[in-house]
């Protein structure tokens, strides 16, 4: 018997972005570990991924080539050959690009977060055949523009450093769930006395183990950020040194804030005014006593109409305390920034001929039923879908199922598995697995630059993303030289070595070792130098005012509330969220049958005022639903879900819930403040026995 130790890297949509050690006995992985060695890993791997083994091996993984047989949506395939599916796509994108090329849409998020996988290959083949191109806003956008446009860019706290914190915010986030290797950071620096607080409308795995836990309604996060800048300025909580160094319009956020008294605060976020207060002193006062202040914020705060603000607020509080000062202090949000990956080389925007039109991922439902006109331009006629499930993940999914199931639309999809969206495809194509292809990684997470080798050879007929496209290209007549280069080409190229944050980055080096940190401070921000056009924290930010945006941190009230839309609220009295469930990531891992079988089946966490008053009890199937559609669940009467509130743990793929539905068939379309992204937390719902 051969036996093989293989360096791989979780491809997951997860800050963590693990380092794995592959097992390989005569060609077969027979278990996935996490590296010992890699420092934010530390040997362990989450729930999910410590099975990907059964993932791979799967026995409804798709390993040939597969065309529909039935109608869009009844999932029926027959098998066929790759020439067969080949010739058949290009005869087809041939003839809808000589109508216009910009009918051809691409629809792919982050099924894998890998560089060469993700978008090298089909970016270039995407380019030169003159597509649309997408705004692949649908989890990060909004906080991701908020952040930028205070900070400069996506960099912040180290998650190395955030064990050495006294004062630790969970801010929108369950990291038990979606961010395990920050936990274990956080429940570290708990050992050694830090206060852990956490901020979420639902009491979560997480917010359980937390000292504190500020239950404020959906939507509300910006107006607490202001609350605490109140008390901050008020109460002289704040490091003048650093503010008046590093940090532009002070006076103009202090006038802004001086209305956000404790007493307003808590009546825009539903909680006391206590808790305003003592959030901020626990902040301030640690901060001043020199203590390192850190700040986690995820992405559950984001997902509302002023989403992109509320980041933008909470981004302010480091500076205003001079937590910065500290490599424990500070804010993350992702870590994106600091990678400096050079995306020209590996996308080739020098391919498109021409400008075309953006399609925003997060209104594909919209998109999808549009006809042709001078403002949106030509109706999508071919849709591609590769790392993405939109069918069960997109909002407003009854829109979405709905144009994906035109007749007239052609759709390929790359899956490993008939997911939800697979099922409306004329051709589906079988992807390879991490454990099947190389690829290269930055993180959103951590600092680390991680390599990915193949462990086994492809199961079946399946391939890498980047060889589909390389044929694709091939069978269109595009013959220009990068259609030819190899993954480990590609990966060469990831990132951009005259940065010195990089310059010591070798692929083949990285493909031996795993995993390489970049060479960036502890503390980014200690003396300033934010990448900002000022260079400082901008509290006052004329970028925003140019872009039609307050120049000011300030409150923006969701679209579904019952204080901002009283007469919507009547008939849809209670808000939704619908937060990852632990043993899913997005719609991956739902149809792993002990991970699903560990979820049971799609649940909604009802308070027990809410349910007594619909006469709904432990267990009942309960409908949820509002002017968008609806969907069923099992009620859970739980006091971790606040009143006026019920939360439904996601995202299920359609077939296997009872109803065939999920969520997404309440969510809206509706767009947040900045970033163009979408508003699945801000939902207002009605619940009834089923």
């Amino acid at each position: 018997m051969t036996k093989t130790i293989v360096r791989a890297t979780c491809p997951h949509d997860c800050p963590d972005t693990c380092a794995m050690l592959v097992t390989v006995e005569d060609g077969v992985a027979t278990q996935v570990r996490g590296d010992p060695d890699h420092p934010t890993t530390a040997g362990v791997l989450c729930t999910k991924v410590s099975r990907y083994t059964e993932r791979t091996y799967h026995k409804d993984r798709v390993l040939h080539p597969l065309r529909r047989v039935g109608r869009k949506g009844e999932g029926r395939f027959e098998q066929i050959s790759w020439d067969e599916a080949l010739d058949t796509i290009a005869s087809k994108l041939k003839e809808v690009v000589s109508r216009s090329s910009q009918a051809v849409v691409p629809y792919s998020y982050a099924g894998t977060m890998g560089l060469v996988q993700g978008e090298s290959m089909a970016m270039r083949f995407f380019n030169k055949l003159g597509a649309s191109q997408l705004d692949r806003t649908i989890c990060a956008s909004a906080g991701g523009a908020g952040y930028k446009y205070t900070l400069g860019a996506r960099i912040g706290t180290d998650v190395e450093q955030f064990q050495n914190a006294k004062l630790i915010v969970i801010w929108g986030g369950n990291p038990i769930a979606s961010n395990l290797h920050f936990w274990m950071r956080a429940q570290e620096a708990k050992r050694r006395g830090a206060k852990l607080i956490a901020i979420d409308p639902y009491r979560s795995l997480t917010a359980e183990k937390c000292h504190q836990h500020i239950a404020l309604l959906p939507g509300t996060d910006a107006a607490l950020a202001l609350g605490m800048m109140h008390v901050l300025i008020r109460d002289a909580l704040i490091d003048r040194d650093y503010v008046e160094q590093y940090t532009l319009g002070f006076d103009q956020l202090k006038e802004r804030v001086q209305k956000w008294t404790p007493q307003y605060t808590a009546e825009i976020c539903g909680i006391t005014p206590d808790e305003v207060e003592q959030l901020a002193h626990d902040y301030g006062t640690a901060a001043q006593q020199g203590d390192p202040v850190a700040i986690r914020i995820n992405y559950g705060l984001q997902r509302v109409r002023g989403g992109g603000m509320a980041v933008r607020n909470i981004c302010c509080l480091p500076a205003l305390v001079g937590a910065w000062r500290h490599a424990a202090g500070g804010v993350q949000l992702s870590s994106s920034d600091t990678f400096p990956k050079n995306s020209a080389a590996l996308q080739r925007p020098d391919l498109l001929q021409t400008p075309v039109r953006t399609i925003n991922m997060s209104t594909i439902g919209d998109e999808l039923l549009r006809e042709t006109s001078p403002q949106f331009g030509p109706k999508i006629e071919a849709v591609i879908v590769y790392n993405a499930n939109p069918v069960a993940v997109a909002p407003e999914s009854p829109k979405v199922a709905q144009g994906f199931a035109r007749d007239d639309l052609f759709t390929v999809v790359l899956e490993h598995f008939q997911t939800d969206t697979a099922d409306y495809a004329d051709i589906v194509l079988p992807a390879t697995t991490q454990l099947e292809h190389v690829d290269i990684h930055a993180t959103y997470g951590h600092l680390y630059m991680m390599a990915n080798n193949a462990a086994i050879a492809p199961l079946g007929k399946a391939k890498p993303n980047t060889e589909i496209f390389r044929l694709l290209a091939a069978r269109m007549g595009f013959d220009d030289p990068c259609f030819r280069e190899s993954d480990d080409d590609i990966a060469a190229q990831a990132f951009d070595r005259t940065n010195a944050r990089a310059i010591h980055f070798d692929w083949d080096s990285l493909k031996q070792r795993g995993w390489q940190k970049l060479d960036a401070p502890d503390a980014p921000f200690a003396h300033g130098g934010f990448p900002t056009p000022s260079g400082k924290c901008e509290f006052y930010c004329e970028r925003m005012q140019a872009d039609g945006l307050d120049p000011l941190p300030t409150y923006i009230a969701p679209y579904e509330s019952a204080a901002s839309n009283p007469e919507l609220a009547k008939r849809y009295p209670l808000g939704m969220i619908s937060p990852p469930a632990r043993n899913f990531l997005n719609s991956t891992f739902v149809n792993v049958e002990s991970l699903r079988d560990t979820e049971g089946e799609p649940h909604l966490d009802i308070h027990p005022d809410d349910a007594a008053q619909r006469g709904i009890g432990q267990g009942d199937q309960v409908r949820i639903f509002n002017d968008r559609g609806s969907f069923v669940a099992k009620a859970r009467v739980t006091d971790k879900a606040r009143k006026g509130l019920v939360v439904g743990l996601s995202i299920w793929w359609k077939k296997f819930s009872a109803d065939g539905k999920n969520a997404n068939e309440v969510t809206s379309q509706r767009l947040t403040d900045m970033g163009n992204a979408p508003t699945f937390y801000d939902v207002l719902v009605q619940v009834e026995k089923a």
